[in-house]
């Protein structure tokens, strides 16, 4: 598979992200000449791309032809470099009607391996909304439904349990994004055996290699990673800096990529679902499940050099 674009995809990539094309030269170069990295949902073997698209606020956009437009083009890079997990939640506005109403007018829709929360309290209200979310995302059978930040899990997860075992959803998981929550999922996934957990995880955030990462493995669950890159705060350290060299020659080509392939480099993660409603951005993304993983050594050094900064 290649990705190559010529200088008129470049200009049109360009506008609808709203940029010049000096501000992203790695457009220019970006050429994906093997499939993307995937790894396997513990519970099946079913494979998944190590990235994917989160929709917090990047999807949550008034119905305007410009901004939906700019976002399907969002869409149509992630699965033409190998993309298919997309996250949302009712947590996110908008979000998953507008995930339903673009996905539903591409021809790839089908590919896609779409996933939403449950984020209320109560059995019925939990069902009502969860219906209602399968019903935006344009779906007759949702790929994943998650508990979102643990709210009424002990209700949700009969729910859910429910639902998989009558084929309304094909898995079930559990999330959250601080690291205060990582004993109460591990708990959870001893208990419970969620098929996927999401939690918090990047280079200067690394509490869940304490234990969380551990038992996720030890137990099949699948680990979608949120909060790759902190909020925004990571790109906010290396704002003006270069890359160094040595990070370069490892097919690390952005700051993205550095932080994503550390993340990746973890083998237990399963998928990192980092936002963006910028296709250039997109692109950058995919990229960084491409090529070489950083190595233990390599780990380190990448490790190093933030703090030094």
């Amino acid at each position: 598979m290649k990705a190559m674009y010529n200088r008129r995809e470049l200009i049109k990539l360009s506008l609808l992200g709203g940029i010049g094309l000096s501000f992203h030269p790695y457009l220019e170069t970006f050429s994906a000449s093997s499939k993307i990295l995937t790894r396997a949902i513990p519970i099946t073997g079913e494979l998944l791309p190590v990235v994917g698209l989160g929709t917090w606020q990047t999807f949550d956009v008034e119905s305007s032809k410009q901004q939906h437009a700019v976002l399907s083009q969002v869409l149509t890079e992630m699965h033409r470099l190998g993309g298919t997990v997309i996250d949302s939640s009712p947590m996110y506005g908008s979000s998953e009607k507008v995930v339903g109403g673009l996905t539903s007018k591409l021809k790839f829709k089908d590919d896609l391996f779409y996933a939403t929360k449950v984020w209320t309290s109560g059995r019925e209200v939990g069902i009502r909304q969860m219906e209602a979310s399968i019903a935006k995302m344009r779906r007759k059978k949702m790929d994943l439904i998650q508990i979102h930040n643990l709210v009424d899990w002990k209700t949700h997860v009969k729910t859910l349990r429910e639902w998989k075992d009558q084929q309304k959803i094909r898995y079930w998981g559990i999330t959250h994004y601080v690291d205060s929550s990582h004993s109460t999922l591990e708990k959870i996934i001893k208990a419970e055996r969620p098929d996927f957990v999401q939690f918090n995880y990047s280079i200067r955030s690394r509490h869940a290699e304490n234990s969380l990462f551990d038992t996720a493995r030890k137990h099949k669950t699948a680990t979608i990673i949120n909060q790759p890159y902190e909020s925004g705060s990571l790109f906010r350290l290396v704002r003006g800096k270069q890359l160094p060299q040595w990070a370069k020659e490892q097919d690390i080509n952005s700051w993205g990529q550095y932080f994503l392939k550390f993340i990746l480099s973890n083998e237990v993660v399963t998928c990192v679902i980092p936002g963006t409603s910028k296709p250039h951005h997109m692109i950058d993304n995919m990229g960084a499940g491409h090529g070489k993983m950083p190595n233990v050594k390599l780990r380190n050094r990448m490790i190093s050099y933030i703090k030094s900064l």
